[in-house]
């Protein structure tokens, strides 16, 4: 009821241990809280949270326009729907060395599990899009110092991306991804790959946890579970997966409303009113007013 029982701490602790089993973790980006209830519900191991659908959830495009605190605000409330642990994009750490420290601290306090912190310039913009840039390596690799020394649990797990192989090619974004971890980021998220052999030659270079985004309409093919379970890779995120659904039969919604002057034709696609009150635990809080405001004699 209300929020989660499991502790920050446990989810980080959980999220480590499930990293050292060597199974895939499969992370659905939650666009909400009710969401995250919904994949933990649906039996996920893990909720990712995507800067590029904050920004969408605003009514923004994804090249930097968030803040650290709107972020952190949002991560935090779903974060608290679910037991599962919640991994964030944290963007570039909104600012310098010192503010990224700040902005990891300010995860942990909201119930994070995890962020990733990456290495494109400011503004930044969609992985997936064509004229991004990104910082020098000391630059990059600062981040990533300030963001494991400002930690205050070692389980908080920090994730470094790099977006240097739509930039430098693939050697470089290997390069570069070394130098992150000696950097001491505990694993690496390479952003933009296009095929499974440049995800096997990332497997082949690290021996670090390696996160593969599989987002629609990007960069590269859209492979299977079973597929990047064979090539090595630890976590899989969806980021954007569950709001275009969403999106896609509200439009579809939309136009049945006004084609026909009712919903009554897509009442089929919907959740129904049980289904939601299931999954918001209703008969939890009528037990718990049942138990406070119980005048019997």
């Amino acid at each position: 009821m209300l929020y989660t029982t499991t502790t920050a701490a446990e989810k980080r602790v959980a999220l480590r241990e499930a990293l050292g089993s060597g199974r895939l973790l499969r992370l659905p980006g939650a666009f909400n809280p009710l969401s995250a209830r919904l994949i933990e519900a649906k039996g996920f191991d893990g909720v990712y949270v995507s800067g590029a659908v904050i920004s969408a959830d605003l009514g923004l495009p994804d090249i930097g326009l968030t803040t650290a605190s709107e972020v952190t605000l949002r991560a935090g409330q779903i974060a608290r729907q679910s037991n599962l642990p919640s991994l964030v994009d944290a963007d570039t750490g909104f600012g310098e060395p010192m503010n990224v420290a700040r902005t990891v601290q300010g995860l942990e306090d909201a119930g994070l599990a995890g962020c990733h912190i990456e290495d494109q310039v400011n503004p930044k913009r969609c992985g997936h899009l064509d004229g991004k840039d990104v910082v020098d390596e000391e630059t990059a690799l600062r981040r990533i110092r300030a963001a494991v020394d400002g930690r205050r649990d070692p389980n908080f797990l920090v994730v470094a991306r790099t977006d240097a192989r739509a930039v430098a090619g693939l050697d470089a974004a290997i390069d570069r991804a070394h130098a992150l971890v000696d950097a001491g980021a505990d694993a690496v998220f390479p952003e933009a790959l296009t095929s499974p052999d440049e995800f096997a030659a990332f497997r082949d270079a690290l021996d670090v946890p390696l996160l593969a985004n599989m987002t629609e309409f990007g960069k590269g093919k859209l492979l299977t579970a079973h597929e990047l379970d064979d090539l090595g890779m630890n976590i899989v995120i969806y980021p954007v997966t569950l709001l275009r659904l969403a999106m896609g039969a509200a439009v579809a919604g939309l136009d049945e409303i006004l084609a026909t002057g009712t919903q009554e034709g897509v009442l089929d696609r919907m959740q129904t009113r049980a289904e939601l009150y299931d999954l918001l635990d209703y008969s939890s809080y009528n037990r718990f007013d049942e138990g406070v405001f119980n005048f019997r004699l």
